[in-house]
Formats: structure tokens, sequence, C-alpha cells
């Protein structure tokens, strides 16, 4: 399935959940994921971003609404999907969008992100979503081609401090420029409220991942409460 524009603007407002599992813990597993995923859209979930090849294949099996893959090489610097290899196979993989690192750092394959972007569109159907990091980086993915813009990075790139909550603050000055792209507030969501701000803020649509599918971090929320 090719994601349409009317289908993009079917998200406007709407919450989509990150189904996502670290390696080495018990519900890293696809089928979980995609199950996960299902559980997601029963909730209201207007679509879901997964993790890995295999996740995206189970997910795609599992659910009716897009879905955002991406594939994470690594832990530090340019990891989300950080090559056009990396991309080209998450898209065969059945992603109806493909995130990538959009920031304005060097990418381990040397291409630019434009032609990362421009090789995306040429190879498949699939749209591409840039994790940003900054308003530069937003800036930059924009010219470079990207079909939407996510603050995902805010606060893992140096250029901005790590907020508590969503960065409120980039997503106003990114709405506020009106770059003519799907705004994606994504990063440190973790209560309805702070859901709702961030589409205050300006954002086209809103990610939560942790919050909503991360056993281990909401127990630990609660225990430390306790103590």
């Amino acid at each position: 399935m090719i994601l349409t524009s009317e289908a993009l603007e079917s998200l406007r407002g709407q919450l989509i959940v990150s189904c996502q599992a670290y390696p080495g813990e018990p519900m890293r597993d696809p089928r979980t994921t995609g199950q996960v995923a299902a559980s997601a859209v029963i909730g209201g979930a207007a679509a879901v971003r997964v993790q890995g090849l295999s996740d995206v294949q189970h997910t795609r099996s599992a659910v009716e609404v897009p879905v955002i893959g991406l594939w994470k090489d690594g832990h530090d610097g340019v990891f989300i999907t950080p090559t056009l290899r990396h991309a080209l196979a998450v898209a065969n993989a059945g992603a109806h969008v493909v995130a990538i690192d959009g920031t304005r750092r060097r990418r381990p394959d040397g291409l630019t992100l434009a032609q990362t972007v421009a090789a995306i569109h040429a190879e498949s159907h699939a749209l591409v979503m840039a994790d940003c990091g900054s308003f530069d980086d937003a800036a930059a993915a924009v010219h470079a081609g990207a079909d939407l813009v996510g603050t995902t990075l805010s606060g893992y790139t140096g250029e901005r401090p790590k907020t508590s909550g969503p960065d409120l603050d980039l997503l106003g000055r990114i709405a506020a420029a009106d770059f003519g792209v799907p705004l994606i507030a994504e990063g440190r969501i973790h209560t309805p409220a702070q859901a709702r701000q961030a589409l205050d803020a300006g954002a086209f649509a809103v990610v939560v991942g942790t919050a909503i599918t991360h056993p281990a971090t909401i127990t630990g929320w609660f225990a430390e409460a306790l103590k």
C-alpha cells in the first residue's frame, strides 16, 4: 500500500504509537511487536512506528494503519536508519514511511541527506521522515526533500538541552516557520497532557512510545514513586 497524500492528511491531530523493545528484553520479538502495535491501534493509534526489518514485516501483517519503520544500527552518532542501504531495506520490508536520521551530521555512507532522500524516493514508494535535533536540522531536512520532520532527536545531538518533557519551544519554532510538511512531535512525551501540549504547540501529529509500550520503564516510574 502506498501512503497517499489523503492518507497522510488523515494523521493530522492523531496519535502515533512507537512500539519498540530493547535488545535482550522479553518483549524483543517481532511477533510481540506486531501484537503490541495491533493493541495500540485498538486503543486509537492512527499509525505506528517500529524498529527492525522483521518488526516492520510482522507489523504490516498485524495492522491496517500506516507503519513508520526504522532500523537502529549502533548507539551513538548517526544510528537511526543511518545509510541508504538501511533505508531501502526498511522500505522493502513494507514500511509506508522510512524514518531516518535527519540531522546535519555526516552520514556513515558519505551520502548527503538530500542524496539519501532522493534515492529512497526513486527506488521505493516510501515517504521519508527526518528525525531532527534542532530547528536548523528541520530546515535542512525540508530542503533535502523530507516528507515529514520530527523532533525525535532534540536533546540528543548537543544542539539543544534535553528537556524533561517534549521540547515545546522547538516545536513552536518549527511550526511557526511553516515549512509545508507535517511536523511530528516525538521524544519524552509521557502523559496525555504533554501530548496535548505538543499538539497545541503546532505539531501535526504526536508520537508516544515509552509511556505506552515499554512496561519496564512504566513499572519503574511507579516503583520509584512508592519508595
